[in-house]
């Protein structure tokens, strides 16, 4: 039956009746009825943290070297298109039509149906469309975890591990060591293994050699130093080689991306026999990858009229990096500083909110349909908790929370119900994909009208 992409997102969120099922036997499977074994090089990308930029900034890096770059991430903020790129471009609804309708007939064939998830028929079918798109390399963004994860079940030339912090405990264990397993379950015998975490678990480390996975970590294997111009990376290493860049700084923003910088350079280092890469390539990418919702700051137009800043921080580990950024950015542009928050109930709202408390001089909270979204007063009561003087105010969604906190801040006067404006004055929009995601349609709609 013919479908449009709309329809056969539909389609696939009901294949299997649980949203998250851990586990490779059924995609394993599937890859064997596909025929999905690439002979490309895969760059596997792990982490609480810094998967999506580490995979933006491989990405450049490789495609300013000219190579075919293939780039599975998730999840998506306007369009599951995002999710499946080629060379920057984003899939077609036709391409990704005919990439589920090829998964599909393979999952209803050999007389045994098998159930998959969302997630793994999106996998299986970015990985069907890069084999047809005669690309050179794969950036494969870990779903969630590492070792159950649907992108773990192809077999990477590098496996990379970019921060491990306590998310999806559900799932992944309630400590960093459970959580380090999981995630270290990406790495492979004999196969270059990075790991940007300041301080790595100890499981981590244990895991990578009780394989004899060629671990190389920060600050211990390849390392760098950041300045307010320039930053340097460096590796001296049997694996890694000989390395000394000097490079601008990225375009993305925050001391934490040298971090997922670093990550990068690693990888790239790690895979330079099967890869070469100029270090032109390197700087000129590094200040070309765009990445929507990671601290990315929008200026005020006729259209926006106040200045934004778009940051999916999810989780307490990235919400200090948030408040870091927040810090910095505050210091050259001294103004007030306005929170559109919203968060699923699942998550650290306590961890999140404690560390980003003290940040803005308003917070305008809102909830998020679906149905793990936290309620918005839930949310205001925690920040009451913590700050029981500070200004909230309630919303349905992130998009009327951002519509009225752009009114209260146009405002002339001061009231009790309204902020002064300053040329310099921002909102801050955070707390989930799905926050960022109900925002950017505003914008969307604005610019369109």
């Amino acid at each position: 039956m013919s479908k449009d992409l709309q329809a056969w997102l539909t389609y696939i969120e009901g294949l299997h009746p649980k949203s998250i099922a851990m586990g490779l036997d059924r995609v394993k499977v599937m890859i064997d009825r596909l025929q999905l074994h690439p002979t490309f090089p895969i760059v596997t990308v792990a982490g609480t943290n810094g998967k999506g930029s580490t995979c933006a900034m491989l990405s450049q890096i490789y495609l300013h070297a000219g190579y075919q770059v293939a780039c599975y991430s998730s999840p998506h903020l306007m369009r599951y298109n995002e999710r499946v790129r080629v060379n920057g471009v984003e899939a077609t609804n036709h391409e990704l039509c005919v990439a589920f309708a090829a998964v599909d007939s393979a999952r209803l064939s050999a007389g045994a149906v098998i159930e998959l998830t969302y997630f793994e028929v999106g996998t299986l079918a970015a990985m069907w469309h890069f084999m047809q798109s005669g690309i050179d390399v794969a950036i494969m963004e870990i779903g969630l975890g590492g070792r159950l994860d649907a992108v773990n079940a192809f077999e990477p030339s590098c496996a990379i591990v970019t921060t491990v912090d306590l998310d999806h405990q559900d799932f992944l264990g309630d400590t960093r060591e459970e959580i380090a397993y999981e995630k270290a379950g990406v790495f492979r015998t004999s196969v270059p293994a990075i790991c940007g975490d300041e301080d790595p678990p100890k499981r981590l480390i244990d895991y990578a050699n009780s394989i004899d996975a060629q671990l190389k970590y920060l600050h211990h294997d390849f390392d760098f130093i950041g300045s307010d111009n320039d930053w340097r990376f460096f590796a001296d290493d049997e694996v890694l080689g000989q390395v000394n860049y000097t490079l601008p700084l990225p375009a993305l923003t925050g001391s934490y991306q040298l971090n997922n910088a670093s990550c990068a350079l690693a990888a790239v280092s790690a895979l330079k026999g099967k890869l070469p890469v100029e270090p032109t390539s390197i700087a000129v990418a590094l200040q070309e990858v765009k990445l929507a919702g990671r601290f990315q700051v929008i200026p005020a137009s006729t259209k926006n009229p106040v200045p934004l800043i778009l940051d999916v921080a999810h989780n307490p580990h990235a919400a200090h990096a948030l408040a870091d950024n927040l810090y910095h950015y505050k210091l050259s542009k001294p103004a007030r500083t306005v929170a559109v928050f919203a968060m699923l109930a699942d998550k650290d709202v306590n961890g999140v909110v404690s560390a980003l408390v003290d940040e803005f001089d308003a917070w305008y909270v809102a909830g998020i349909d679906h149905v793990r979204g936290a309620l918005a007063q839930d949310l205001a009561n925690i920040i009451h908790a913590l700050h029981p003087s500070a200004q909230v105010k309630t919303f349905i969604n992130a998009a009327q929370a951002y519509q009225q906190a752009c009114l209260d801040l146009k405002a002339t006067n001061t009231t009790e119900s309204c902020i002064q404006m300053n040329e310099n004055d921002k909102i801050v929009v955070f707390g989930s994909f799905y926050t960022v995601s109900n925002v950017m349609q505003v914008l969307y709609t604005q610019s369109k009208s």
